[in-house]
């Protein structure tokens, strides 16, 4: 089953794709948007154009892993997207997420790649939603029962 992961913030939206047999997660792309509504209706015509069958947020849970003001909307938002989709909705722990992607790209940048502060900015969404879809695929995470 194809899933998508989802790094929801307010003004970017983090994207990645699994494979069909939802294996290897990719990251996408990275949606710049005014406000986390906005991302609803580009990514029901992604999940329509590439057959996914779930979603997988990540949920940002305070360092002590309770649930706060962010986590609260972005429950909001899932089931939003879960009523206007046909897609199983999910949520993860994505605590670390970015820091880890973070660490990915200052890595690539020192083995030579590339890396202007806005490509940076452009990619860092999107390869932390790779990060926690990964895990998830992997069976290192678990979802979370919000």
């Amino acid at each position: 089953m194809r899933t998508l992961g989802i790094d929801l913030g307010q003004r970017r939206v983090g994207l990645a794709l699994s494979d069909a047999e939802g294996k290897f997660a990719t990251p996408s792309k990275v949606l710049e948007v005014r406000s986390a509504d906005a991302a609803i209706r580009p990514i029901l015509e992604l999940i329509a154009q590439e057959a996914v069958g779930r979603a997988v947020i990540g949920l940002p849970l305070n360092m002590d892993g309770t649930t706060g003001p962010a986590a609260k909307a972005t429950v909001a938002w899932g089931r939003q997207l879960a009523s206007r989709s046909a897609v199983e909705v999910l949520f993860v722990d994505e605590r670390l997420s970015s820091f880890e992607a973070e660490q990915q790209l200052v890595a690539r940048k020192k083995a030579g790649e590339k890396l202007t502060r806005g490509r940076k900015k452009q990619r860092l969404d999107a390869l932390a939603a790779a990060g926690f879809l990964q895990a998830f695929l992997d069976g290192r995470i678990a979802a979370i029962e919000v």
